[in-house]
């Protein structure tokens, strides 16, 4: 008789779950309400790699093969920001050549873009395809500082400290991670490590920017490290758990992080002692970058997958909660195969509402909107 209340009452507790569970993910309203198509036609030459806000949130730059850095206005791309927020709301189209404000050249591929904290907004730092580092001045639209200190071996991520003595640190193919000093153009570097004994590449780097002295740094090795920027010798945390290479890393909150790797799936984890809390699944991924971002104030993470749709997880489950069809899922029209999303970006304002940009590898970028559901 024990055991027969027992199974009932677990029985009920996993249907009340699933009831919450459910509820939780029709927390959130999302739609399309921007479409910026390229004139490349789905050339693969206009992918793109990267989507960075800058830290107004008013201007969004993209960068990838075309080896442009574009920069948009937010209210160009969102003319209907305070319009109807529904299934029949329209969706406004738009060219690149039209929606953006100014493009600025850059010598090579971009593999990164990373706005420099404390320059208003004015600075921007780019890494390259031939491991060159480069920060742009956006009011003169010309290059003020460069670094090639990665022996010409492509650079895939860029990023800066948010704490006192600014730093900048990259992430190679030639397996190191190198940590720099900006206002010293022509310097070696203050830190390197490899974090890989094998030489794996750097994939990806991102420091706390919550201020904390942690650095985080993701391999082709299927580990992501951590390191304290105050003493770069040893990692301080290992996350082991990815079953192939860690394409990116994201801060979430001051104890957590998401990790990206091409094993198919998403991990948080906690940066105190690197154990694994969740992982995410239901994009596709074995091979592409695809982009990783998160809105910390809702909790949210997106990200792209190889089946060219969106995808949408709250942090609290390990199933998206949201899925979108990007670009109707279109082949490449020169038969290199299926187009795919190859970057996200979550704006950081707002709490009832948000706003995610995703970029193709046709070259066309989406701004999607979303709205917090009243209970």
């Amino acid at each position: 008789m024990g055991n027969r209340n027992d199974e009932k009452e677990e029985n009920k507790k996993e249907a009340e779950e699933e009831e919450y569970e459910e509820r939780v993910m029709r927390d959130w309203e999302f739609r399309l309400s921007t479409v910026v198509s390229s004139s490349c036609d789905g050339a693969s030459s206009d992918t793109i790699g990267i989507i960075e806000f800058d830290p107004s949130d008013n201007l969004v730059v993209t960068g990838g093969m075309a080896r442009k850095i574009r920069v948009y206005n937010v209210k160009s791309l969102l003319p209907g920001e305070n319009h109807s927020h529904g299934e029949g709301a329209d969706v406004t189209s738009l060219q690149h050549n039209n929606a953006c404000e100014y493009y600025i050249c850059t010598p090579a591929k971009l593999s990164s873009l990373r706005w420099k904290p404390e320059s208003a907004g004015r600075v921007l730092g780019s890494g390259d395809y031939d491991g060159v580092v480069t920060e742009y001045d956006l009011d003169r639209r010309i290059p003020i500082f460069e670094r090639d200190e990665h022996g010409g071996r492509r650079i895939w991520s860029v990023d800066y400290s948010h704490w006192d003595p600014l730093v900048g640190a990259s992430g190679s193919d030639d397996g190191t991670m190198q940590m720099w000093d900006p206002r010293c153009e022509g310097i070696k570097t203050v830190a390197k490590v490899r974090p890989s004994g094998g030489g794996s590449a750097v994939c990806c780097v991102e420091f706390n920017p919550f201020g904390g002295p942690l650095i985080a740094v993701g391999c082709a090795d299927r580990r992501a490290y951590g390191y304290d920027m105050r003493k770069m010798v040893d990692p301080v945390l290992v996350f082991d758990g990815h079953q192939k290479t860690v394409t990116y890393v994201r801060f979430l909150d001051d104890h957590t992080m998401v990790t990206s790797g091409t094993d198919g799936c998403l991990r948080l984890w906690s940066t105190d002692d690197a154990r694994m809390i969740r992982v995410y699944m239901g994009h596709t991924n074995s091979r592409s970058f695809i982009g990783l971002s998160v809105w910390r104030t809702g909790g949210l993470v997106g990200c792209g997958s190889e089946d060219n749709r969106v995808f949408v997880y709250d942090k609290r489950w390990g199933e998206p909660i949201w899925v979108h069809e990007f670009g109707g899922g279109k082949w490449n029209g020169d038969g290199d195969g299926p187009n795919f999303v190859s970057s996200v970006c979550w704006r950081q304002v707002g709490e009832d509402g948000c706003t995610l940009v995703a970029g193709g590898s046709d070259g066309i970028l989406e701004v999607i909107v979303g709205k917090r559901i009243a209970s």
